[in-house]
C-alpha cells in the first residue's frame, strides 16, 4: 500500500507505538493501515446424501471441481457469506445446519470456513463463475480434479463422518506450500 484510504498521502513504513510489527503508516492523518486475513465462506451442500459440487468458471484454478465458496463481504455474517456463495455460484439455496470445517492458511492469510448445509428443495444451478454444478456420490468424486487441499480435507472428513454419523467441527492448519485456496 503506497497511499492512504483515508486521506490519500503517501505512507511510510513504521512500527507503530505499542505494535511489534512494520505497518504501513500515514504521516499526515496517522492511520494505521493493518493488512488481515480474508475470510473465506462457503458450504458442503447436501441433497440426498450427494455433495454439490461447482466447476469453476474463473482463476485460480479455472475448470477444477470446488465447494461454492467466496469471500465474505462487510455487513454479513459467515452463514450469511455461505449461503450467499452458494446461491451465486450454484444458485442455489441452502439451510445453514452446523459450522463444520475451518482451516487457517497462513501462509496466503486466508482463513476458511465452511457450513454443512443442505439444498432446500434439491435445486442448484451453475451461477457466472461455474462452468457446471452437479450432486456426486462418495464413489463419483473427481478427487483427481479438485480445486484445492480445503475441499479434498471437508469431502475426507465429511465422508468418514458420514460413516460414523458423527459431524464434528473440524479444525485444522493448512500450510504446505502445495496448499492453494480459493
Amino acid at each position: 500500500m503506497s497511499f492512504c484510504t483515508t486521506c490519500g498521502h503517501i505512507t511510510i513504513e513504521q512500527m507503530p507505538l505499542g505494535d511489534h510489527r512494520i505497518r504501513q503508516v500515514c504521516p499526515n492523518c496517522g492511520t494505521i493501515h493493518y493488512i488481515n486475513p480474508k475470510v473465506i465462506c462457503g458450504a458442503l451442500a447436501l441433497w440426498e446424501n450427494k455433495v454439490l459440487l461447482c466447476r469453476r468458471a474463473i482463476e485460480p484454478r479455472y475448470g477444477l471441481w470446488t465447494l461454492p465458496a467466496g469471500y465474505m463481504e462487510l455487513n454479513e455474517t459467515m452463514e450469511q457469506g455461505a449461503a450467499r456463495e452458494t446461491r451465486e455460484e450454484a444458485e442455489a439455496e441452502v439451510h445453514i445446519e452446523q459450522l463444520y470445517c475451518m482451516y487457517n492458511i497462513p501462509r496466503i492469510g486466508q482463513i476458511y470456513v465452511l457450513f454443512k448445509s443442505d439444498i432446500i428443495d434439491g435445486q442448484f444451478g451453475a451461477g457466472e463463475e461455474t462452468i457446471e454444478s452437479r450432486l456426486f456420490e462418495e464413489h463419483e468424486i473427481p478427487w483427481n480434479e479438485l480445486a484445492f487441499p480445503s475441499v479434498e480435507r471437508t469431502l475426507r472428513h465429511y465422508f468418514e463422518d458420514r460413516r460414523n454419523n458423527c459431524y464434528p467441527l473440524h479444525l485444522e492448519t493448512l500450510g504446505s506450500r502445495l496448499d492453494q485456496t480459493g
